[in-house]
């Protein structure tokens, strides 16, 4: 009897859960039903956000992030509650308007990290003006075919929404309460999903998304959505800030450089170019892995291996810079100052008070100009060379440029020089000593213009001997019909051209007196996989090599990273075999040439945050607008938060948090001095 009743009431217990779980399927089934249009809306805007983390970072714990995919499942459910509110007939407008919005995010950040390296910003909406001067840059070298992916969300979403209406699904009729019910019900999950989010937040989450100098991080821990609405208020908040946070901002400030002394301290170079005039190459894109590189025994930069032969060569030497990219470069180079983490300086920060090389040079009676044959516009140069300290900007409007003699951008680097030197020589004719900055254009993307270069081949020749004695001439393809060979042959120009104006200099009696600085403004940007080509081609295949094979050279996020470093040099023409003529290869970055020029030259900025190389030798510190940094020990991704030994030396926990608090302090400082214009000895009277 006992066990009739006990298998009654497993039988009556079973029923019960089957009976419960078919009611659960059912409302399941029935949710689902009645909310086809929300679910494709949610599901097709977090599609987008995963492919977005797929193609910009790469690896499986970042676009299958469970904490980037949580908030954007959050806030797809949140935004699309809101279409509860409309009738049913009209509920597809507000979804298609808000899906069309999120894709619109996704294909912005989709091109913008393809150039840049990054996640866009609004605050770069004021630099659109400047689009269609590198338009067909952005065309031909940004823009790709995952870029239109993203429109597979909004054509869903329309394809549900057509089937759905050829259903009669939208004659049912819903009353206002219940549309309000439905809308708030859907919200109050949105509010459970957003505080599931919270919970799986960690304290570094929370710093690094207050501060947003980590764009990258942010996306692969908050989603994009989250990011570009976090984006938008740090955008804002500057301009608040600069009204209210000025005290806080002061006393950082004045805290950091507490210790620094009013003057500097000396070393064996102190003085020693005192008195020198000085030109200073903008070298546009080049890159250091492209000096002593021979395509069929063919130097591609025979002037710059010449340069750093005879004179004062850094060949660890990193740009830092941000989407201001050349105006970035200027920027650091002139005032030792970081980017901005909120638009670039150039646009967003012009009317800010900077200590400059320029205006030192000017306190020694320096003359001070600066030469770039483009619109005196671009970048904002017109406004910012005045205030960086220049006496005079040369521009488009004062050099003759035709369609003949333009190559990509603007007026050819080879016509701009010798169109500089009659302009040169009349400054000093004129003055005991100047300092000019001279910008160059060609070498700039989408390196296009191939046929005017010059003849320089980027593939491999070679002599075979037939079996009847006979030898022809094999050519295999190598680098031609690439982005990167393309590159190679606009660098060999642009090093042809920088050959020619120090012929011109010296014809002219300009290198007399004179000290020639060289710095490359920022890498060219070109995909990972050229380089893998460049460095494990197997000509006889004409494919890579595998990576088992032992000529196969390993290039990962890694070496590109580090493979961006730029050339810095100084050069005289007597410099050959002096104490000068050396190779330094402790690492530098671009915020240590105006301490290390000024050693040399004799002027010194208090506020400067890099350091003279030769003061700090192997200690020194390159931290990027990122947050990521390198030692001569270490390369630091702080995206990953992981690092790659450069060294034999083990890396300590501590060494890496202690580098991590430095280059958060030296960048939220840098800010404040800008956003905050905290360098204005004026400002603090007018706080008062």
């Amino acid at each position: 009897m006992k066990k009739i009743k006990a298998s009654l009431s497993n039988l009556k217990e079973n029923i019960s859960n089957k009976i419960t779980r078919i009611k659960k399927e059912h409302l399941i089934s029935l949710y689902i039903k009645n909310n086809i249009l929300f679910l494709t809306f949610v599901i097709t805007a977090v599609f987008n956000s995963t492919i977005l983390r797929f193609f910009c970072m790469h690896m499986l714990e970042n676009y299958l992030s469970f904490k980037a995919i949580l908030a954007d499942v959050t806030i797809a459910v949140v935004i699309g509650a809101f279409g509860y509110l409309f009738k049913p007939k009209n509920r597809f407008t507000y979804l298609i308007i808000a899906n069309i919005f999120l894709t619109a995010i996704c294909m912005i950040n989709s091109v913008y990290y393809t150039f840049y390296t990054s996640f866009a910003s609004v605050s770069m909406l004021s630099l659109t003006q400047y689009i269609g001067d590198v338009g067909d840059a952005v065309v031909e070298n940004v823009l790709q075919l995952k870029d239109i992916v993203y429109i597979i969300s909004p054509i869903a979403l329309t394809i549900v929404h057509l089937k759905l209406k050829k259903k009669n699904y939208y004659k049912k009729i819903e009353i206002k309460s219940e549309r309000k019910k439905r809308m708030l019900s859907t919200l109050g999950a949105g509010g459970i999903l957003a505080l599931l989010f919270l919970v799986t937040m960690t304290p570094l989450d929370v710093s690094r998304f207050a501060k947003q100098w980590n764009k990258e991080y942010i996306v692969m821990r908050f989603g994009i959505y989250i990011y570009q609405a976090n984006d938008v208020i740090t955008t804002i908040q500057p301009k608040i800030n600069s009204m209210f946070g000025y005290d806080k901002a002061k006393k950082e400030f004045t805290d950091y450089f507490a210790d620094v002394k009013d003057e500097p301290d000396k070393n064996e170079y102190s003085n020693i170019f005192e008195g020198k005039n000085v030109i200073v190459i903008h070298a546009e894109s080049m890159q250091t892995n492209a000096i002593g590189l021979k395509f069929n025994d063919k130097e591609v930069t025979p002037t710059l291996n010449k340069l750093t032969k005879e004179g004062m060569y850094f060949s660890n030497f990193y740009s830092q810079v941000s989407v201001g990219t050349s105006s970035d470069s200027e920027l650091t180079y002139n005032t030792s100052l970081m980017p901005t983490k909120s638009g670039t300086a150039f646009v967003s920060y012009y009317d800010r008070t900077y200590i400059s090389t320029p205006k030192l040079l000017k306190e020694k009676g320096y003359y001070t100009f600066s030469m770039h044959a483009n619109n005196a516009d671009f970048w904002n140069r017109r406004t910012m060379h005045k205030n960086l300290g220049y006496d005079r900007f040369f521009s488009k409007q004062d050099y003759e440029v035709t369609k003949e003699n333009t190559i990509g951008l603007g007026l050819a680097d080879k016509e701009f020089f010798k169109q500089s030197i009659p302009k040169l020589q009349k400054i000093n004719s004129e003055n005991k000593n100047w300092y000019g900055t001279l910008i160059m254009l060609t070498n700039h993307t989408p390196f296009s213009d191939t046929e005017k270069y010059g003849d320089f081949e980027v593939n491999i020749k070679e002599t075979i001997t037939n079996e009847d004695g006979t030898t022809e001439e094999v050519i295999h393809p190598y680098m031609e019909g690439t982005k990167l060979g393309n590159y190679f042959k606009s660098y060999h120009y642009a090093d042809e051209a920088l050959g020619e104006f120090i012929e011109e200099l010296d014809e002219a009696g300009l290198l007399e007196n004179t000290v020639l600085v060289l710095y490359g403004d920022h890498d060219a940007r070109l995909p990972k996989a050229d380089y893998n080509k460049l460095y494990n081609y197997d000509k006889d295949t004409e494919e890579l090599l595998s990576d088992d094979d032992p000529n196969y050279r390993k290039y990962d996020s890694y070496q590109y990273e580090l493979g961006r470093k730029v050339p810095f040099l100084i050069w005289t023409k007597d410099m050959a075999g002096t104490k000068l003529n050396k190779e330094i290869t402790n690492v530098m970055g671009m915020y240590d040439v105006m301490p290390t020029l000024g050693n040399m030259f004799g002027f010194y900025n208090k506020y400067q945050l890099g350091h003279d190389i030769f003061n700090i030798n192997e200690n020194n510190i390159v931290v990027f607008p990122n947050g990521n940094w390198v030692t001569n020990k270490v390369y630091y991704n702080s995206q990953k938060e992981a690092y790659l030994s450069l060294s034999d030396e083990a890396i300590s926990e501590e060494e890496i948090k202690n580098n991590n608090e430095y280059a958060n302090k030296l960048l939220d400082v840098s800010d404040n001095i800008i956003v905050f214009d905290l360098l204005n000895e004026n400002k603090e009277l007018e706080t008062e």
